[in-house]
């Protein structure tokens, strides 16, 4: 979420907009790596133990739970270990949360259509408190997904428990994985630091209340439309919408909305090498962890790089809890992808950040 006013469109040499070139520069420029490696083993890790556990157990179908509390690793990345460890507790509470109303969502009756408003609210406000508690990564794409994700698949009373407990250990796990370098530093340990709240401060800029109102109607829109379809995914394209929305100004939102399609486009050749090759079980697992490791690699540095590696990942942690045909997964989630971005890119022109006044 941001309030910067949006810039004003410049052009370069011969009339060509300088907008496009920095589109298609974020398509190939790498950023700084700052220390993804350590990011990438923490993750690695701290989604490795909860799935092979489930999987060794024969509990596949609670491993998506369990992978949404382990999204908990991926907080705080460039933070100093206890201001990290508070991020994370945060941030872990709020994922369980939303795998849990997302199970809830299941239970009650036309879920699917039920799906797509509550996961509006819910994006609007995972970015009012994102932008409150100060979170890295900011936005509410992950508590969109968890819960999105708990919600179409099927579930019991029984079932709303289980995946709240799964979650949640799988939250506490990463958060001990956060602490391992303590083991070499033992007088380094500090309790960590949780984050005071600033939501008056997160509502006060300019263009605060219009950015949450975009969610709202980003969302509503896009997953409206994947479901009035009848795609089996509609999830998907609330996601894509997410990240259209994120970013500080207009030209990185767009940006990053052509880095989502451009990199699900070439990321599904990957996925479909994977997929072709029918990963099962433990094996399954560990290509999961070699994906989600390279993905921290790159998620950083260029997005459309990355989603090479989280387009096969998203997939194949769907296959191992409920396959599928690949065939029409790979098909649903190009067009689905497609028409979240340009449903958020719709909704950034359609309803654009006021320009600061003159006392501003």
């Amino acid at each position: 979420m941001t309030s910067e006013p949006e810039p004003t469109a410049d052009r370069g040499p011969g009339g060509r907009p300088r907008g496009a070139r920095a589109v298609t520069r974020g398509l190939v420029a790498l950023g700084p790596h700052r220390g993804a490696h350590r990011v990438a083993l923490r993750a690695g890790l701290s989604v490795l133990m909860p799935l092979l556990v489930l999987v060794l157990a024969g509990r596949v179908e609670w491993t998506a739970y369990a992978a949404f509390g382990a999204f908990t690793s991926l907080y705080g990345r460039n933070h100093a270990r206890a201001e990290r460890a508070g991020m994370q507790v945060v941030a872990g509470g709020f994922l369980t949360l939303s795998v849990t109303l997302g199970v809830l969502v299941s239970l009650a009756p036309d879920s699917r259509w039920l799906v797509v408003p509550v996961g509006a609210l819910l994006a609007a406000g995972g970015s009012l408190a994102s932008d409150a508690y100060g979170w890295h990564p900011p936005g509410p794409l992950f508590l969109v997904f968890g819960f999105a994700v708990s919600a179409m698949v099927p579930a019991t009373a029984a079932t709303l428990p289980v995946a709240a407990g799964v979650a949640a250990l799988s939250a506490l796990f990463s958060l001990a994985v956060a602490q391992v370098g303590v083991l070499r530093e033992p007088a380094s340990w500090a309790p960590p630091v949780l984050p005071a709240p600033r939501f008056r401060d997160a509502l006060a800029p300019q263009g605060a209340v219009t950015h949450l109102l975009r969610h709202v109607l980003a969302l509503s829109v896009a997953g409206g439309v994947a479901t009035a379809l009848d795609w089996q995914h509609p999830y998907w394209a609330m996601v894509a919408a997410v990240v259209v929305l994120s970013g500080p100004d207009l030209l990185s939102r767009l940006t990053r909305g052509v880095q989502r399609v451009v990199g699900t486009l070439l990321g599904l050749g990957v996925a479909a090498l994977v997929l072709a090759w029918h990963p099962q079980g433990v094996t399954a697992v560990l290509v999961i962890v070699v994906l989600q490791v390279l993905t921290e690699l790159f998620v950083g540095r260029n997005y459309a790089v990355a989603l090479l590696f989280i387009t096969p990942l998203a997939l194949l942690m769907g296959q191992l809890a409920h396959e599928a045909p690949v065939g029409p997964l790979l098909r649903d989630r190009l067009l689905e992808t497609v028409l979240g971005a340009l449903v958020g890119a719709v909704v950034l022109l359609l309803v654009p950040d006021r320009p600061p006044g003159p006392d501003a």
